[in-house]
């Protein structure tokens, strides 16, 4: 009787995808070449088949398969290597092109999803730019780190670095959370942009104190955010460096999730997003909940 139970409370919330209506029962399977047997669901109100859309709608390939490769991609084996390897070790003929398609596709469904939800960040954010290689070009990558829970707060990419470029990267930054100072290099551009953003009349300065750390008088560089950077960079260091316009924001888009979601912090050795207040119980394959949760 119990697991009777669990089994209604579980597809009692589904719905029929053509009519809405909540009188369905299950109803055979779907099978496929790759994705084994998909259970299937009839609405007794339209008399139409559905099955369940878990993030993977009519994609070839298991769930599994996908995740592994881009979590793969993601840390450190190109696409051409994971192809490789998916052929050697599963005997899945899978294109290079498709893996990085799975990689673009999935990374933004779950950027979509993870930018609504709420966060308990920190009030020290380190914000800077950094110089990111495309086919021939060197483009800007802006990127924001709360110290307390080393969560990336906001990224922005720009083939130039100016003043609306600055408070287009600020407005990401702090989306999230506002903190009470935010630290950057020597740039000309942020003073202004801190300016325009954040003066306040009333208090006849900023709101968010603008830290400045000017490495000609200090020697020292804004690290806690160049540790970020060195990260990210190697990793599109083996790339060989990034290709369409397009295409390079939403990679970094998933090297954002992979570090925010997806892997501990060597220092923490916690998630950042677990130590922002989202500890989303994703299970092992987190890329897989974070898929399952942004359908």
């Amino acid at each position: 009787m119990k697991s009777r139970n669990r089994k209604q409370s579980k597809y009692k919330n589904l719905a029929c995808p053509n009519c809405k209506s909540s009188n369905i029962i299950k109803k055979g399977y779907r099978k496929t070449k790759y994705r084994g047997k998909i259970q299937k669901y009839f609405c007794k109100e339209c008399n139409k088949f559905f099955t369940l859309d878990e993030g993977f709608f009519r994609m070839r390939y298991s769930a599994q398969t996908i995740t592994l490769s881009i979590d793969m991609y993601l840390s450190n084996l190109s696409s051409r290597k994971m192809r490789n390897q998916l052929k050697r070790h599963f005997h899945l003929k899978v294109s290079h092109i498709t893996i990085l398609d799975w990689v673009r596709k999935y990374s933004l469904k779950v950027h979509n999803f993870v930018e609504k939800l709420g966060y308990n960040l920190g009030d020290s954010f380190y914000a800077d730019e950094t110089m990111i290689r495309r086919e021939k070009e060197d483009d800007r990558f802006w990127a924001c780190v709360d110290w307390n829970t080393r969560m990336i707060t906001g990224v922005h990419y720009s083939i130039s670095g100016n003043i609306d470029e600055a408070k287009i990267f600020i407005k990401k930054a702090v989306s999230k959370g506002k903190p009470k100072f935010i630290q950057t290099d020597s740039a000309q551009f942020y003073p202004r942009a801190f300016k325009k953003l954040f003066y306040s009349n009333k208090i006849g300065g900023l709101v968010v104190e603008h830290k400045i750390q000017n490495y000609q008088k200090t020697k020292i560089h804004n690290y806690k955010i160049e540790t970020v950077f060195m990260k990210i960079k190697d990793r599109v260091h083996d790339f060989r460096g990034l290709k369409a316009l397009w295409s390079a924001p939403i990679i970094l888009m998933g090297l954002v999730i992979q570090h925010n979601f997806i892997e501990e912090h060597t220092t923490t050795n916690k998630v950042p997003c677990s130590l922002a207040g989202q500890d989303l119980d994703l299970g092992d394959n987190r890329w897989l909940g974070l898929i399952k949760l942004s359908a």
